[in-house]
């Protein structure tokens, strides 16, 4: 069976033995590989070519270049020996990602557009510069377009010609060369636009959001029979896109933010009860959050979203804050934006409020916090000295370059991602799965999440460096 062109597989390992009784065997859980959806599934027709990277002289195809249709990575790659596995927990295993030895279009023929959607994220344009050089490169394409400006970019405005000459030294700079947006999606308008310019390869890098209009253009563009593939490149400084190991941008964003919570220390540790309060990227996930305060060591008390904290009463906010006070005079606390908004007072305009992305308006939980600090000190240690100094990055860190890890992701991405197009496939992501650059049903990436597990070892780390009270296990009212 050809597993690119099937639904599942399944294989079942046998015979491994448990380390604590020699004489039994457990059997791990079948396999199965996700269907990866391919241009040959409605147009069967579809013409082959053999790879030009064949011929390219920085070449030299052997045994193993390219990546066979069997190939495939393991999501779960952690088991428990010592448990009996059900025969029918699946095991998710996706393509691995590479250059296929036959493709399935002609480079003088292609037409490719790339496009980028939703907020800014370190290494945007080393993602459009990758794919613009690799399509060049690799595979001699000679027809590379950038639309401006998002989804509405499609149909409102002229593209641009990209070639190598001209984002050569774009993964230098912050933020998108094509320009960027929220919204804007009509999925008539869009298609309309794709075919209408003759593009037969769009590469659209953006979130969550951006990735649900993937899907939508993927399956209208299946429904119209249309010889295009599409293929998404996902992109959030958060973190929060599920299957995959990381998204790019997130190395940048941790290491960045280094730099105010050293500044909060330093401002915290130099004034008489001092307070140093950072707010960090993270609307629905606390990634950088945690992240960050690990690798700082200065933060007494992190806030991330998946954790609901109180201010007032016995194992309250203000109560630590108060016993680090006067043990070591000054704080430090480090919180996500999308942490505490269930106690951010909100009017009923405010409730309903939402982005162009369809996403609810989130209040500043960083100004809402200072301001109830000063309040409690006010109330409760009349006539002390007490300072709050509060710094907000975000805006510095979104819109910085990204760093040498993640540039080198980028690269890997992008040129994985062209790969698999001209591979056939099509309504997918490039992304890493356990260390291993997979193609990943575009659909999947678009549904999953990825938050912390406040159970897990990491959140414990986070609590035994700072100290912080468990906000979940405290019944305020006792």
């Amino acid at each position: 069976m050809e597993l690119e062109h099937s639904k599942t597989t399944s294989a079942n390992t046998a015979g491994i033995q448990k380390p604590q009784n020699h004489s039994q065997t457990s059997s791990i859980s079948s396999i199965t590989v996700e269907k990866l959806p391919h241009l040959s599934d409605y147009i069967p027709t579809i013409q082959t070519y053999i790879n030009p990277l064949d011929n390219n002289p920085f070449y030299h195809p052997t045994d193993g270049f390219y990546i066979n249709p069997s190939d495939v990575i393991l999501h779960r790659t952690i088991y428990d020996l010592s448990s009996t596995f059900p025969a029918t927990r699946p095991n998710p295993a996706y393509h691995l990602a590479g250059p296929r030895k036959e493709i399935f279009f002609n480079p003088s023929q292609v037409h490719a557009a790339i496009v980028t959607c939703g907020g800014l994220c370190p290494g945007l344009n080393t993602v459009i510069r990758e794919l613009v050089v690799g399509l060049w490169e690799l595979y001699g394409v000679r027809r590379i377009s950038g639309v401006l400006s998002g989804y509405r970019g499609f149909y409102t405005m002229e593209p641009i010609q990209l070639d190598p000459k001209l984002v050569h030294n774009w993964h230098k700079q912050g933020g998108s060369a094509l320009k960027t947006s929220r919204g804007g999606f009509d999925l008539e308008k869009i298609v309309n636009a794709i075919e209408a310019r003759g593009f037969n390869q769009v590469y659209i890098i953006g979130g969550d959001g951006t990735m649900r209009g993937v899907v939508k253009i993927f399956k209208e563009i299946c429904r119209r029979k249309l010889n295009i593939a599409i293929a998404g490149i996902p992109k959030t400084v958060d973190n929060d896109i599920g299957i995959i190991d990381r998204s790019f941008g997130f190395q940048t964003a941790v290491e960045t933010a280094q730099q105010p919570i050293s500044a909060a220390h330093v401002e915290a540790e130099s004034a008489v009860n001092g307070i140093g309060l950072v707010k960090l990227m993270g609307r629905s996930t606390g990634h950088i959050a945690l992240h960050a305060t690990l690798s700082s060591r200065d933060v007494d008390c992190c806030l991330i979203p998946e954790m609901e904290f109180y201010l007032e009463g016995k194992g309250g906010l203000f109560e630590f804050l108060g016993q680090c006070l006067k043990e070591q005079g000054h704080a430090v606390i480090v919180v996500a934006e999308g942490a505490g908004q269930d106690l951010i007072p909100r009017t009923d305009a405010q409730k309903e409020e939402r982005d162009e992305s369809g996403n609810p308006v989130f209040l500043d939980v960083g100004v809402w916090l200072k301001s109830e600090l000063k309040r409690w000190w006010t109330r409760d240690h009349a006539g002390e000295l007490f300072t709050v100094k509060y710094i907000d990055p975000t805006y510095m860190i979104r819109a910085l370059p990204a760093n040498a890890t993640d540039n080198l992701y980028c690269t890997l991405l992008a040129y994985s991602t062209i790969h698999g197009v001209m591979a056939g496939y099509t309504g997918f992501v490039s992304a890493p799965i356990n260390s291993n650059y997979v193609y990943i049903p575009v659909a999947e990436v678009a549904e999953s999440r990825n938050v912390v597990d406040i159970k897990d070892h990491k959140w414990a780390w986070v609590r035994s460096v700072t100290n912080q009270p468990d906000f979940m296990r405290i019944d305020i009212g006792k």
